[in-house]
């Protein structure tokens, strides 16, 4: 995706507060819905987990995550992920009941991090 087509921040921070942007649930080398909705919020969460580390962050140093989901039946996924990818204290999180996600996918996932949280992160 180009700047063009998207004239935001993927991840931006300040004062060592990091803002990661949504992530959808599609392959971001084809742009192409990820099949399966486990698969897809795995696909998302990778997403948020590659911006992270291009700030030299990972899911240990989340504090809030927002699930958008277009079928809230999604909830019962989301927070299996939730509880397997974070380890305690979990990040604080929301999940949102939204219509469309762009690029036809089923979710959106965005998070916050803080450059001074660490925890160790599940795998």
């Amino acid at each position: 995706m180009s700047k063009t087509e998207h004239p935001y921040s993927l991840v931006t921070e300040q004062d060592g507060i990091v803002y990661v942007s949504g992530a959808t649930t599609i392959n971001y080398d084809t742009h192409q819905p990820v099949p399966g909705r486990r698969e897809a919020l795995d696909a998302a969460l990778a997403e948020v987990e590659r911006r992270l580390g291009s700030v030299g962050l990972g899911l240990a140093n989340v504090v809030k995550v927002t699930y958008y989901l277009i079928d809230i039946g999604l909830r019962t996924e989301a927070n299996q992920q939730f509880e397997q990818r974070f380890s305690n204290p979990r990040p604080a999180r929301t999940v949102v009941g939204v219509s469309a996600i762009p690029y036809g996918g089923i979710a959106v996932i965005d998070v916050t991090a803080h450059r001074s949280r660490t925890r160790s992160a599940a795998a």
